[in-house]
């Protein structure tokens, strides 16, 4: 298992996630941030925003992606 915190992966704050694969990690992530965002927190907001953006640019989303994926991957198991 190993753990990731939501600034990590793009968002605003510190809470941590756990997970053995990386699909685990980002599918916890994502519902953490449909939490956020049905709250209106600002900061998540603005960290939504700069990844919606990315999203315009599939190449640059689909480098951004796998960044995530081998930092995940290269951290030691909790």
């Amino acid at each position: 298992m190993k753990t990731m915190t939501c600034k990590q992966l793009g968002g605003a704050c510190n809470k941590e996630f756990h997970a053995n694969t990386f699909a685990e990690i980002a599918e916890l992530s994502k519902a953490h941030g449909m939490e956020m965002f049905q709250q209106q927190d600002k900061n998540h907001l603005e960290a939504m925003t700069k990844i919606q953006a990315l999203m315009q640019k599939p190449e640059a989303m689909a480098e951004w992606f796998e960044s995530k994926k081998k930092e995940f991957e290269a951290l030691a198991d909790d």
